[in-house]
């Protein structure tokens, strides 16, 4: 796939997805400061070169329900490819595990696990290490509260 040589107005449509979701043909232009239909067609063609991946809301989760999260911090054992593979298809089994980064240094793997108490989480950690992949160590960190969570801010991100 081609790749598209962004302009500030796509930075602009992107940005306004990015923070409101699927938006009207009129809203999105008067939004990003076009004439409807360019900026409709813009749209189309960053949905079609993959810049736009899914439209999701915020749900306010404390309001919902009681639950726990927890950070964990995992090292494998081994480094295998076929390892790497089997866990990371494991992590994108278990919608308990709803963030999921792999690093370098010390630790292979950054989770972040919502389960409805701890010991559901309990539960959670023995099915993912379940999989037959040789786990070195793990740390969790229970989260008293969230601080911040964001998308990032594309047009400071995005260098010209």
């Amino acid at each position: 796939m081609k790749k598209l040589a962004l302009d500030g107005a796509d930075l602009r449509i992107l940005a306004a997805v990015q923070s409101h979701g699927q938006l009207s043909k009129t809203k999105l232009a008067e939004l990003v400061n076009l004439s409807p239909t360019p900026c409709w067609e813009r749209l189309t063609k960053l949905k079609a070169a993959g810049y736009i991946i899914g439209y999701r809301g915020d749900i306010a989760l404390s309001k919902l329900c009681d639950f726990t999260m927890v950070v964990v911090t995992i090292s494998l054992g081994s480094h295998r490819k076929a390892d790497f593979e089997r866990f990371e298809a494991q992590i994108y089994a278990m919608d308990e595990i709803i963030d999921c980064v792999a690093t370098g240094g010390g630790m292979d793997y950054v989770l972040k696990v919502v389960a409805p108490n701890l010991v559901a989480f309990q539960n959670v950690l023995d099915r993912l290490f379940s999989v037959g992949v040789d786990v070195d160590r793990y740390m969790t960190y229970i989260a008293t509260r969230q601080i911040k969570s964001s998308v990032p801010n594309l047009t400071t991100l995005v260098t010209r």
